[in-house]
């Protein structure tokens, strides 16, 4: 049996069973009972079991019938929803999606791209949250979120948007007056600007020694300054107050500008935290939403300051 004979015939078997006559069956289906009854006689014979138990009253499954009901009926529900998800691609998008970001990323990367977005799809509004937590989607009612940092493994759905690479940086008028530093045991000698993540820790800054092997400083003793916002720490370390670690597309204009310096490059280990936008994993993902994502991320590819190639920080090294 080919794969449309298949399909007709699995199609009568589950509405027969559902109608409870092979009449019933044909009047949905716009066959006749005689049509329908030999699909499904032709199934049995593919299959070589019997489905159904027929008298002149009724249908009724066998054991054999029941259990391959069920998995028909997945396999037509996933026939829909193909079906469905082609039609709301060719469907203009309309409706609100509701957004989760940062407040750093969502003021700097987001927010430029809206007013295009609302340009090109006119039936679709946007309602954005700037919140440095981590929110639950699904409770939240959020349609996706537009998150960084080391994105563990979920239920959701992640699309890549970039590597969030750090670099250590400070002001030339800084270095100026308190030296640059060349190793990671001078940054105990430097007025430093640390970063406070919500749970309450301190960022460590990881590095990478001659032979390779990975180390940390623990900017906390030598903090003059703690703060939580990244945005804040770029300001700081660009007005003077001292060396920073920092988001490398929060700096990079100001690294380009002068601004800003580059430090330790050749030991600093950029991490692996990365950008995403995540979304609930569903069969069939409303065309706002997919119109929506599918230009974020083209968007945010066209974004410079998200893809700077770490090699290229190296010349801007103090």
């Amino acid at each position: 049996m080919d794969s449309a004979h298949r399909v007709r015939a699995i199609v009568s078997f589950v509405h027969a069973a559902d109608t409870g006559s092979f009449a019933a069956a044909g009047r949905a289906l716009g066959l006749t009972s005689a049509a329908v009854s030999k699909n499904v006689a032709t199934l049995e014979k593919a299959l070589g079991v019997r489905l159904m138990n027929r008298t002149t009253r009724a249908l009724s499954l066998t054991d054999e019938g029941t259990a391959f009901l069920g998995q028909a009926r997945v396999g037509i529900e996933a026939l829909d929803a193909a079906v469905d998800m082609v039609a709301a691609q060719r469907a203009a998008p309309t409706g609100r999606v509701r957004i989760s970001t940062s407040v750093a990323f969502g003021r700097e990367q987001l927010m430029p791209t809206l007013p295009r977005l609302l340009s090109r799809y006119p039936g679709v509004s946007v309602e954005v949250d700037f919140d440095d937590h981590v929110v639950d989607l699904v409770a939240g009612g959020y349609d996706m979120a537009v998150r960084g940092g080391n994105i563990r493994d979920s239920a959701l759905v992640s699309r890549s948007v970039c590597r969030l690479n750090l670099v250590v940086v400070a002001s030339p008028g800084y270095l100026a007056q308190h030296g640059v530093p060349r190793a990671i045991e001078d940054l105990t000698e430097h007025r430093v600007i640390a970063r406070r993540f919500l749970l309450g820790a301190v960022g460590s800054w990881g590095f990478r020694l001659g032979d390779g092997s990975p180390a940390t400083f623990n900017p906390i003793g030598s903090a003059v300054l703690t703060l939580s916002e990244p945005e804040a720490i770029v300001h700081a370390a660009r007005t003077g107050v001292g060396v920073a670690q920092v988001a490398v597309h929060l700096a990079w204009k100001h690294i380009v500008s002068g601004e800003l310096k580059v430090l330790l490059h050749s030991q600093h280990d950029p991490g692996s935290y990365e950008m995403v936008i995540q979304y609930p994993h569903r069969a069939l993902l409303a065309s706002r939403v997919r119109a929506t994502v599918d230009y974020l991320l083209e968007a945010f590819s066209q974004d410079n300051s998200l893809h700077v190639p770490i090699e290229s920080l190296a010349d801007y090294v103090a």
